[in-house]
């Protein structure tokens, strides 16, 4: 049988060099944790946001789509029958709904608001359309709109 012989300085670890590398680990493997809790926790954010954005931009739509006085003279009480855009001044929805006035699936949590208000843009009388979408999670979005009578 053959004899190993080692140099007298390869001796290995001390118990102070393992103690000590363990806790440097231990700290780095800590902040790395922490920083994908923060990842893994604010992972909605974007998504929540765009939501709102398509949100507030399709409610847009469907007022500026309208006309701009009313063509029949009566004020309407339903969103169905809403024709024109005075209609939904002061407009407030809890939970996303579609132009007929149908919740729609997912998008409860948001909080729809109109508001018409009228004005003149570059000496032509219009009416700006404020939409703005909230939810609980720190989305506040507001997009306004011009209509004017042509």
């Amino acid at each position: 049988m053959k004899r190993v012989i080692r140099p007298k300085n390869d001796r290995g670890f001390t118990l102070v060099e393992l103690i000590i590398s363990m806790v440097v680990v231990s700290i780095a493997l800590g902040g790395v944790l922490m920083v994908m809790n923060y990842t893994i926790w604010h992972s909605a954010d974007p998504m929540l946001q765009h939501q709102a954005v398509a949100i507030a931009e399709s409610y847009l739509e469907e007022v500026l789509l309208h006309a701009y006085s009313d063509p029949d003279g009566g004020g309407e009480s339903l969103r169905s029958l809403f024709d024109d855009v005075d209609d939904y001044d002061g407009l407030s929805d809890t939970g996303a709904r579609d132009q007929n006035g149908s919740a729609i699936s997912g998008l409860e949590d948001y909080t729809v608001t109109v508001d018409v208000a009228g004005g003149v843009l570059s000496g032509v009388a219009c009416k700006k359309v404020t939409v703005r979408v909230s939810h609980p999670a720190n989305v506040d979005l507001t997009l306004s709109g011009y209509r004017t009578n042509y």
